[in-house]
């Protein structure tokens, strides 16, 4: 007998906030599952630290990089996006706000919206627990020692009250491990987890190191794969990584067949001779088809495969935002309250990624405008240090100080054998990175945005900045008024003054819609005219979430979830499949 391929119930491309959470729902139904992810699995420890290796943490197998993060650039905007066992999660910064109730809108291009949501909050309201509740949510511990003394928290608490919007300030849900149930927030403690991760590896409660962005090597992250993918391994799951997905099609009596590029034999720094697309493939089929590969790389493989889905909607491609990313950066803040100038000390090192959010609503949350967030932004203590070696001219001057302090004890110049407050003189002030903090702002800028491919079969976005002028002149006034609450000076990213953004959040490309006419999918995730292929990730986003989307996107997922399994054939939901032994 011919060999035929191996069969899943279902078929998941990608592993991100998406993905994942359709990959553990359908398993834990019964469900034969398949998830491919194109990246690595990156349990504890094994993220880059070194130059070295983060030279090489980055996306291109053709070019022999499988590391983790995708940066894509288009004309008006670039793009930071994941690879990897977990996706966006591993390289987000954990924050898991709801959308707003009010701006799940039905607007039109004639009122400055271009966007029609066909699900509500009250649709989601359960989804949202249900992921909270999987992805162990908490807050920022400010209350408690040591935490209490984060001065980039309590330097936005302060703004947010100078500013008359003490209100609208709050410490969001965050997806990171500060205690154990029951327990007071510790540093650096073992995390008790109910059952065993997918890697059976120890992680520990987070260390306020702000490494949350390059990826958790504590493991106090709770990433998707300590949470949805763990779970979905337990009830049967099969997660294949370094599983590139090139092609899938309808199959003939139903169904779809789905090819992928195996690199798992690559060897990472050398390049490959052929184009990947012509790389040998594996087949597999499944009956229903779940595309979670994110918003450029779901719309991507769509658009690649149009043909053979002659019938999808004309909306393909359609209705992208940035989220209404922008960043920002306050400088030299000072304190002057005591009537002399002294040096704010900001620290943006210190803690995770983000701590604390100040929300400025939008018109139909009783503001003005389209509505916004402004987040605290941490990083790696490193990047103080790149800060600090960057002022050459006084770095060097502070050297030959030290220099000849030390000529001087060497020859016998002096009897003074402790030089300890000379080295600390050569290190300076250090003040310029200490009282420094990025700022990141998202909100509902207008999904106006097409993407399509080009002759080469690339992808391009032909979003712009400007049109959403109105909405970027709000959020950089608000950072303004942010940076002179605390008496610092605010710069800009100087690309935005060039019309060019960098999202972290790219939204649609295949979005819901209640007819092909408004939409790719409908409002349950499944695309219009092709049952048993759904798409489960930010692209079915007909706009912007306003927050941080991670939190809408699982939800949706969950939601997707429900009415998959709903529609299965009961009398095959938990039928044994044979394997792949059995079908020769």
């Amino acid at each position: 007998m011919a060999f035929r391929p191996e069969h899943f119930d279902a078929i998941i491309v990608g592993s991100g906030f998406g993905g994942s959470v359709m990959a553990y729902r359908l398993a834990e139904a019964g469900l034969r599952v398949c998830v491919l992810e194109r990246g690595k699995a990156y349990p504890p420890g094994t993220f880059p630290r070194s130059p070295y290796d983060m030279r090489n943490n980055f996306w291109d197998p053709s070019k022999g990089l499988h590391g983790m993060f995708n940066l894509w650039s288009f004309r008006g905007l670039g793009g930071v996006v994941s690879s990897g066992l977990g996706g966006g999660s591993l390289i987000y910064a954990n924050v898991m706000l709801r959308k707003d109730e009010k701006t799940f809108v039905h607007e039109h291009p004639q009122t400055g919206g271009y966007e029609y949501w066909p699900v509500t909050r009250d649709d989601l309201e359960e989804h949202y627990d249900a992921v909270e509740r999987m992805m162990h949510v908490q807050r920022f511990p400010l209350a408690h020692p040591p935490y209490d003394a984060t001065a980039k928290t309590l330097a936005m608490k302060l703004a947010a009250e100078r500013l008359g919007r003490a209100a609208d300030w709050q410490l969001p849900p965050l997806a990171i491990t500060f205690a154990n149930a029951g327990a007071a927030p510790a540093l650096g403690e073992p995390i008790r987890e109910a059952a065993p991760n997918l890697f059976g590896r120890m992680r520990t409660t987070c260390r306020l190191c702000g490494e949350c962005d390059i990826g958790c090597n504590y493991g106090s992250k709770n990433t998707l794969d300590f949470t949805y993918l763990s779970a979905a391994h337990r009830a049967g799951a099969d997660l294949r990584t370094r599983a590139e997905v090139k092609e899938f099609w309808p199959a003939d009596g139903g169904g779809y067949v789905v090819q992928y590029v195996d690199h798992a034999e690559a060897r990472e720094g050398e390049r490959r001779e052929v184009a990947s697309d012509q790389l040998q493939r594996v087949t597999l089929t499944a009956d229903r088809l779940v595309l979670g590969a994110g918003t450029f790389g779901t719309t991507y493989l769509l658009l690649k495969n149009r043909a053979h889905f002659p019938r999808l909607s004309a909306r393909l491609g359609t209705r992208f935002c940035g989220n209404g990313d922008l960043l920002g950066f306050l400088l030299r803040s000072v304190d002057s309250s005591s009537g002399t100038r002294l040096p704010r000390v900001l620290d943006g090192g210190r803690g995770p990624v983000i701590t604390s959010a100040l929300h400025f609503r939008g018109k139909e949350e009783g503001g003005t405008g389209r509505g916004y967030y402004i987040e605290d932004a941490g990083y790696p203590e490193f990047i103080n240090w790149l800060y600090e070696g960057s002022q050459q001219a006084p770095l060097l001057r502070r050297g030959m100080r030290l220099a000849w302090r030390l000529v001087k004890g060497w020859i016998g110049l002096t009897r003074d054998t402790d030089v300890s407050e000379e080295i600390a003189e050569a290190l300076g002030d250090c003040l310029g990175s200490a009282t420094s903090l990025p700022l990141l702002a998202m909100g509902r800028d207008i999904p106006n945005g097409n993407m399509r491919l080009t002759r080469d079969g690339k992808l391009d976005i032909d979003w712009r900045m400007h049109g959403s002028r109105e909405y970027f002149g709000r959020v950089r006034k608000s950072m303004e008024d942010i940076a002179d609450a605390l008496e610092a000076k605010m710069v800009h990213n100087p690309l935005s003054y060039l019309s060019r953004v960098i999202t972290v959040h790219p939204l649609g490309g295949c979005p819901m819609g209640q007819t092909p006419a408004e939409g790719v999918v409908n409002a349950h995730g499944e695309a219009f005219h092709y049952p048993g292929l759904y798409v489960a990730d930010g692209s079915v986003m007909p706009g912007p979430t306003g927050p941080n989307p991670s939190l809408t996107i699982a939800a949706l997922a969950d939601r997707f979830s429900d009415h998959l399994i709903a529609h299965w054939p009961r009398t095959t939901a938990l039928r044994k499949h044979p394997t792949t032994e059995e079908r020769i």
